[in-house]
C-alpha cells in the first residue's frame, strides 16, 4: 500500500489554503474548548500515538484532543529502528488505526513509516523539525493579530528543529523568517532556502520583529560564548509594543533566555502553548477528512 495524501511530516506538506483553513479552525476550536462544547468530529476514529523519544506537551495534547472529539487514542509502546522494520510496523498499525501520530528522533524514519502506512501520519516532533509547534504558535498569533500575512519572525537560534519548522512555514505562507545567530550555526539546507528566509548575525533585526522565537542552545558550546544572543528584558523593551515573544520550551533560564525575560509582558509562551491543543485538533480534523 502507498502512503496517505494527507500526511503532515513537514510544515510545507500542506498547501497554503489548507494551512489557512486549519489555523482558522483552531480559533473556532479554542472557543469550543472554553465552552466545553467540542465537536465530535473524530467519533469512531482510532488514533495510534507513538512517542519513542520522550517529551510530553504535544503528545498529551494529542491524546486529550482525540478523546475530547470522540475518538479512541491508544499509546503504542513501540520504538523504531529496532527489531522490526519501520515499513512493517506501519503496515501492522494500518490494520487497526485510522491515523498515526508519531514523535520520533529521525525524520527519515517518519518518512519510511508514512510511505508504507495506508493511513495518514502526523509528525509530533523529530530532531529535524517540529511542525505542530509552529502550527500552534501561528494559530495563537493569528488569534492575537487577526492575520499572519506579512509577519516578520526572528529566530534567535541555531539550526534546530523549531527554527527549521518556521523556515518550512516561510516556504508556503507569506511570512518572513530571519535567523539571527553566529554564522557557524546558520541554516544552509538547500531544501529549506527560499526567498522569504535569510540568516544574519545582527541582533538589530529584532527592532521591527512581529514575533521573536528562540530554540535550545547548541550542545557543543558554552552558554557564555553566546551571551550576546541571550534574550533579556533590555532587548524585549526595544521591540514593538505589539510584538510577541515565544521562547522555546523547555527554556533554560540564564542561557538562551533570562528569567526576567520570561516574566516580560511580551512573553506569551503559556498562552501560545494553549493553542498547540487547538491547532493539533484542527489538524487532525483536516487530515482525517
Amino acid at each position: 500500500m502507498t502512503g496517505s495524501a494527507r500526511d503532515f511530516l513537514a510544515f510545507h506538506d500542506i498547501p497554503e489554503a489548507g494551512l489557512r483553513s486549519i489555523i482558522a479552525r483552531a480559533r473556532e476550536l479554542a472557543i469550543a474548548w472554553d465552552e466545553r462544547s467540542m465537536p465530535q468530529s473524530l467519533t469512531g476514529k482510532r488514533v495510534a500515538l507513538i512517542a519513542d523519544d520522550g517529551g510530553w506537551r504535544n503528545t498529551t495534547a494529542f491524546d486529550l484532543g482525540v478523546q475530547a472529539m470522540g475518538g479512541i487514542c491508544v499509546h503504542v509502546p513501540i520504538g523504531f529502528n529496532a527489531r522490526e522494520e519501520s515499513g512493517d510496523l506501519a503496515g501492522y498499525l494500518g490494520n487497526w488505526f485510522d491515523m498515526l501520530v508519531i514523535r520520533t528522533k529521525e525524520l527519515n524514519t517518519l518518512k519510511a513509516v508514512a510511505a508504507a502506512a495506508p493511513v495518514p501520519v502526523i509528525n509530533a516532533r523529530t530532531r529535524s523539525n517540529h511542525p505542530c509547534e509552529t502550527l500552534g504558535d501561528l494559530a495563537y498569533i493569528e488569534s492575537r493579530r487577526g492575520s499572519i500575512d506579512g509577519l516578520k519572525v526572528v529566530g534567535v537560534a541555531a539550526d534546530a528543529n523549531i527554527l527549521r519548522s518556521w523556515v518550512e512555514a516561510s516556504i508556503v505562507l507569506p511570512i518572513e523568517v530571519v535567523q539571527v545567530y553566529p554564522e557557524r550555526w546558520h541554516i544552509n539546507d538547500a531544501a529549506l532556502l527560499n526567498e522569504r528566509f535569510r540568516a544574519s548575525t545582527d541582533m538589530g533585526e529584532l527592532s521591527d520583529a512581529d514575533v521573536v522565537i528562540t530554540d535550545s542552545l547548541p550542545g557543543d558550546v558554552a552558554s557564555e560564548a553566546l551571551a550576546g544572543y541571550r534574550i533579556g528584558t533590555e532587548i524585549l523593551d526595544r521591540l514593538p509594543e505589539d510584538a510577541i515573544f515565544l521562547p522555546c520550551p523547555p527554556v533554560t533560564r540564564g542561557q538562551e533566555v533570562t528569567a526576567k525575560a520570561m516574566a516580560h509582558s511580551l512573553c506569551q509562551s503559556r498562552a501560545a502553548k494553549a493553542f498547540l491543543l487547538h491547532a493539533q485538533n484542527a489538524l487532525m480534523e483536516w487530515v482525517i477528512a
